[in-house]
């Protein structure tokens, strides 16, 4: 039986892991984290991934997790309504989109994995690898070492098997933006489903959606937020999802933001935790993996926040990687199948990302009607409405009619 180690136990890695032993398929799961615990903060789960998750057995906990994401709407920074269409089954998926915090995915996952495949190995940064023809022997700091039949490398941004393969690349790539993000509960907005937009990250832009259905029970909202500033300037930040950040350096940038359906200044003061990113990514790499080692997930295709695709992309690798290594002649060829079928997506929707054409249209409202607008007719063509729905499929990737006929990926 083919056996696979997994270096990276996120979003991907998990899923993974999931996928391979629901293949038949032997797996090894190893995190450099001295401990798993959940971090960040909001995330979205386009149906495309929801899809590969049900198939997992996952779409029950999904539900009681998340909220079931209703209409994505753009505003201008004064809370005029732009552009907005639904999301989900209401666009005519067969399945949902969900808004929901990050660690919850992440915990659901790594129960899922705990109850089907056992324990995961903690502590296990990994240090460098050899491809010996019939079998990889990855080393760990710390002295130890593990053989598999293949190598996969989910280890996220800074990924180390990516490095090795890869060597010179150097650190991720600043487009200038900073983001500010949190969590705080706070009184429905909007219906209580809707993912909103304001504004421009031509100069800012803030943007939030509830993700927790408990809190909805409640009669409640659990918003996550984002705060985009571009503010440029030289050299390539720290990229740390748990970096801790101010609300004195938020705060100025979204002072007089009071939009009638949401008070973000007063919502930014609510924030008991702030967290700090540059908004980075990777330039496309022109292969991922070699003989019996590949990437997946962020290791492969870190992608900007614009699409709400990066996990989902995630999960779409995890998926494609079983199917292959379960129904290929030998692992090198399994790898080789996995790259060829989802490095052009991923190459695409990175570079799809970095050219963030919703944001051109933001930027066109925020110059032509600075001061607001009564009517976005006025403002905006026919044409340049009708570009919005087209921006967004180049960034989700995924067409209703296609991801509704498909055959299933499940192998086993």
């Amino acid at each position: 039986m083919t056996h696979v180690l997994i270096a990276g136990a996120g979003i991907g890695g998990l899923t993974a892991a999931l996928s391979l032993h629901a293949a038949g398929l032997g797996v090894t799961l190893v995190d450099a984290a001295h401990s798993l615990r959940p971090l960040g903060v909001g995330i979205n789960l386009l149906p495309h991934a929801v899809r590969e998750l049900t198939e997992l057995g996952l779409g029950t906990v999904l539900a009681e997790t998340g909220v079931p994401t209703a209409e994505m709407v753009h505003f201008d920074r004064h809370g005029n309504r732009i552009w907005g269409e639904p999301r989900g089954r209401a666009l005519g998926y067969h399945w949902p989109q969900y808004s929901l915090h990050r660690g919850d995915l992440q915990r659901l996952l790594l129960d899922a994995v705990l109850a089907r495949i056992g324990e995961i190995t903690t502590n296990a940064a990994v240090t460098a690898f050899r491809d010996e023809g019939d079998r990889v022997r990855v080393d760990f700091a710390g002295g130890g070492t593990l053989v598999a039949d293949a190598l996969i490398g989910a280890d996220g941004l800074h990924s180390a098997v990516r490095a090795q393969l890869h060597p010179g690349e150097g650190p991720p790539l600043w487009n200038g933006i900073r983001m500010w993000r949190g969590l705080v509960e706070t009184a429905p907005f909007l219906g209580g489903r809707t993912l909103a937009v304001a504004g421009s990250n031509e100069s800012a832009k803030f943007v939030a959606y509830p993700v927790s259905r408990s809190a909805g029970i409640r009669g409640r909202a659990l918003v996550n937020w984002v705060a985009e500033v571009r503010l440029g300037g030289p050299g390539r930040p720290a990229a740390d999802w748990d970096r801790a950040g101010q609300l004195s350096d938020v705060l100025p940038h979204f002072a007089d933001w009071r939009l009638g359906w949401l008070d973000v200044p007063a919502l930014l003061e609510a924030t008991g935790r702030i967290l700090e990113y540059p908004m980075v990514d990777r330039d496309p790499l022109p292969w991922w993996g070699r003989g019996r080692v590949t990437l997946l997930g962020d290791a492969a295709h870190p992608m900007y926040p614009i699409g709400s695709n990066g996990a989902s992309q995630s999960v779409l690798d995890a998926r494609a990687l079983a199917r292959h290594l379960a129904t290929a002649p030998g692992p090198e060829q399994a790898l080789k199948a996995y790259e060829a079928e989802r490095r052009p997506v991923t190459n695409a929707l990175v570079l799809a990302h970095r050219a963030m054409p919703a944001d051109r249209l933001l930027a066109t409202v925020a110059r032509r009607a600075p001061d607001g607008f009564t009517r976005i007719e006025d403002v905006l063509t026919a044409e340049e409405l009708a570009a919005f729905h087209a921006a967004y499929r180049t960034t989700t990737g995924a067409d209703v009619a296609d991801l509704n006929n498909r055959e299933s990926w499940s192998v086993g």
